[in-house]
């Protein structure tokens, strides 16, 4: 199985992922990973951080002249806050010593109060840096792994957004692997130009207010084998690994496979996928996607469809929202640490890192291999061996 362990801080020295699982014989290099982090960084709406974070990587191990070798894989994710302010050294010095300027105004919709009850902190900055959406990097750079891993047997994902605000994409159109750079060049990561504008409008009108945006994305998973996951075990559902990996990503608050909150107001003639035989393929077919491809916790085959529903950022640019000072106890607003208009189109592409390594996960529980050839071979095997 994949497993893969991120640690570090937002405005820390650096990020590390180690990944443990991928089979020998991978090729890998590190300008597919920083590839994968640039497109983190696209979307209209994004902070001055991203202007200037080029996230850095250092493949530490696990690979060699090109390959993986079959042992953990380790990346390093610099930060180059670090090398080019000092405060960054002092404020998040792992030396011992203690801040002269400590964040006590916790704000509402993130970890601080709560992670400061938790764990006995009298500054928020010890939740906040761990607890901020900067921490997905080290998860888009092991996404970027599963990615090139997935590709081996025909698995491709992408993403793309379905609504910004009030704004929804008028089109039922669904981009293709090859609609991908159209994608990733529109500012809002939306395939439909009319849906863009308006998304772009809703965006325009947050910021000059100082407020934020939440809004939804799609990940589309193509090429899917057929039984990922599992329907006799109940934490190996693939719908129940895939909602757990999307509902970690920060900010999001509701996931939904397929049609999944649509159908639940359907009757049951119109809420399922109808089965037929493709003889040309000499395989089963699902005529619609309704069950977002999988079916009684495991993949059909058919392509795989995930939504998640990102909160509107709860640091704000013109910040408002009532909190309490933790030392005075007495009525303040709370603190103002950068941040966006929105972060929705960003999400799209952790959400894609997040579905890849529950899809690479089960990928290689089902077909299992310690090399690469191995693996590819299982996976052709069952897929030749399909019971008719």
């Amino acid at each position: 199985m994949l497993r893969y362990l991120t640690a570090g801080e937002s405005h820390g020295q650096a990020l590390v992922v180690i990944v443990e699982g991928l089979p020998a014989g991978l090729e890998v290099t590190a300008e597919q990973v920083q590839n994968e982090l640039a497109r983190r960084r696209l979307g209209y709406g994004r902070g001055p951080r991203q202007r200037f974070e080029e996230d850095e990587i250092v493949l530490l191990g696990g690979i060699r002249h090109g390959r993986t070798l079959g042992s953990p894989v380790a990346i390093e994710i610099k930060n180059s806050e670090w090398s080019r302010s000092d405060v960054w050294h002092e404020e998040m010095s792992p030396a011992p010593g203690k801040t002269k300027k400590p964040l006590t105004q916790p704000r509402p919709g993130h970890a601080d109060l709560t992670g400061m009850q938790k764990y006995g902190f009298d500054d928020a900055r010890d939740v906040l840096e761990r607890a901020s959406a900067r921490e997905t990097a080290a998860r888009v750079a092991a996404g970027a792994l599963a990615k090139i891993f997935l590709g081996t047997i025909g698995v491709e994902i992408l993403s793309h957004v379905v609504q910004m605000g009030s704004a929804r994409n008028t089109t039922a159109v669904r981009p293709l692997m090859s609609d991908l750079s159209l994608v990733d060049e529109s500012p809002v990561r939306c395939f439909n130009k009319e849906s863009e504008a308006q998304m772009i409008t809703q965006i325009e009108a947050a910021a000059k207010d100082g407020d934020s945006l939440g809004g939804i994305v799609e990940v589309l998973a193509y090429g899917m084998p057929v039984g990922l996951g599992s329907y006799v075990h109940w934490d190996r559902k693939l719908d129940g690994l895939l909602a757990q990996a999307m509902m970690s990503i920060q900010a999001v608050k509701g996931v939904e496979i397929g049609d999944g909150f649509e159908v639940a107001g359907r009757r049951g003639s119109e809420a399922h996928d109808p089965i037929v035989w493709d003889e040309a393929n000499k395989s089963y077919r699902r005529e619609s996607t309704l069950a977002g491809g999988t079916e009684g916790g495991m993949t059909t085959g058919e392509l795989l469809v995930v939504r998640a529903a990102m909160k509107p950022l709860a640091t704000l640019n013109r910040p408002t929202m009532k909190t309490v000072d933790t030392v005075t106890k007495q009525e303040v607003v709370s603190f103002k640490e950068r941040t966006d208009v929105t972060a929705v189109p960003a999400m799209g592409v952790v959400a894609e890192t997040m579905v890849a390594l529950v899809l690479a996960t089960e990928a290689q529980r089902k077909f299992g291999g310690d090399s690469l050839a191995e693996f590819v071979r299982n996976a052709r095997a069952f897929s030749d061996n399909l019971a008719p």
